[in-house]
């Protein structure tokens, strides 16, 4: 199934169900008002959406109307948990090389993961709001579950079994806030902006053999103001698969049906900087801090500049017949002039 949800002025919008060519949607109140909703009893609910989107598929919906992603929100505008992974162990090497620092070998059995902002996401046409750009605004092209009820002390077998949904993510990064707070020793906060969802979340059932052992395994399409940016696979160079940060999220914890696991940003290992960027015929990059990196190791430091206000970001992913799987995330950053909630 493909799920979304539209802005209705409520803080958790209105569930909708969508085509699979993303042309159509149905609204589905009568049986669950949001996806929250839907998640909170996803075995008596599953089965009626599931008859539903067969019905919108085969063009059988009785209210089906044109879908506009520019009316969505993210899937789930709030979230009881937010927790972001860092599995492409490569984004992490580059950073620490960048440093002159070795990575810890625990970061190659045992994820790294932070807790996140998940009482106001912002929907995939949003703005990226900031109040100045000294902060060093940053996208972070990745891809993100949706779980059920995970008990605590899961398996990972278990885990992979409560993922219900797929979706993108943008996880904006605030670059120059982070040393200073992790300098604290207690982790992010104040650096890391509101995300942005893909408009339509899926069932890893509609993405056939391309989900598998909790990858997803397609590239993360990722273009900056209007170029293309970067396209590594999501499937290649994951250290940690999504059943695996399920697992270690829920390792003293219950988790909640609704609760969001991020991969981290997507980066497949690459030469050089020289041979990195998808101009030189690499696959390039999810965010500005991983050339900066390549610049920094190379040159001794960076000289990318990151995101100014009006910079446009768009991240997308295509099946193998080139159909937008998820829609697209697309935002372009701007300065905060106060609350925006839709």
């Amino acid at each position: 199934m493909k799920l979304a949800t539209l802005k209705n002025g409520s803080r958790d919008g209105a569930l909708i169900l969508v085509s699979r060519d993303l042309r159509q949607y149905q609204r589905v109140a009568a049986i669950a008002p949001t996806l929250q909703a839907a998640l909170d009893n996803w075995d008596a609910v599953a089965p009626k959406l599931e008859q539903a989107y067969a019905d919108l598929n085969a063009g059988q919906a009785p209210d089906a109307q044109p879908f506009d992603a520019k009316l969505c929100h993210s899937p789930l505008p709030r979230a009881y948990q937010w927790a972001d992974g860092s599995a492409y162990i490569n984004h992490v090497e580059l950073v620490r090389k960048a440093r002159n620092a070795e990575v810890p070998a625990s970061f190659y059995t045992d994820p790294l993961m932070y807790q996140g902002g998940s009482d106001s996401f912002i929907g995939p046409r949003d703005p990226i709001f900031a109040l100045s750009e000294e902060w060093g605004i940053d996208l972070e092209a990745e891809v993100a579950v949706v779980t059920g009820d995970v008990a605590m002390g899961a398996s990972v077998d278990d885990a992979a079994q409560a993922i219900r949904l797929v979706m993108l993510v943008n996880d904006v990064s605030l670059r120059n806030l982070i040393p200073g707070e992790l300098a604290k020793g207690f982790g992010f906060f104040q650096s890391k902006a509101a995300s942005a969802f893909s408009p339509v979340a899926v069932t890893p059932d509609e993405l056939g053999a391309d989900w598998a052992d909790s990858k997803l395994h397609l590239p993360l399409l990722v273009d900056l103001n209007d170029k293309p940016f970067g396209k590594p696979n999501a499937g290649e160079d994951m250290t940690f698969n999504f059943a695996q940060l399920v697992a270690h999220a829920a390792k003293t914890r219950e988790l909640g049906a609704g609760s969001i696991v991020g991969s981290g940003t997507v980066s497949n290992k690459q030469g050089n900087l020289f041979g990195s960027s998808i101009e030189n015929g690499g696959v390039g990059y999810c965010c500005l801090a991983e050339v900066r990196m390549y610049e920094t190791i190379e040159h001794g430091a960076p000289k990318t500049a990151y995101l100014k206000f009006g910079d446009t970001v768009r991240i997308e992913m295509r099946d193998a017949a080139g159909a937008s799987i998820f829609g697209s995330i697309e935002q372009t950053v701007a300065l905060y002039a106060g609350a925006t909630r839709a």
